[in-house]
């Protein structure tokens, strides 16, 4: 499962980065420590995430 976790957190990191960065710049937050917090915020947000993902199609 580990693996399969990594994979999966390699692609669900990038999304959820760049998802946070589109809502700060939505929002109107253009500094670089904003943007750098919600491209961190996506990236922990990715592992659990991962690991739900990962532990389901395991089954």
């Amino acid at each position: 499962m580990n693996r399969l976790m990594m994979i999966i957190f390699s692609m669900a990191s990038t999304s959820l980065m760049g998802v946070g960065i589109v809502a700060a710049l939505t929002m109107g937050m253009v500094t670089l420590k904003a943007i750098l917090v919600a491209a961190a915020v996506g990236f922990v947000a990715a592992i659990p995430v991962s690991w739900f993902v990962a532990r389901q199609i395991t089954g």
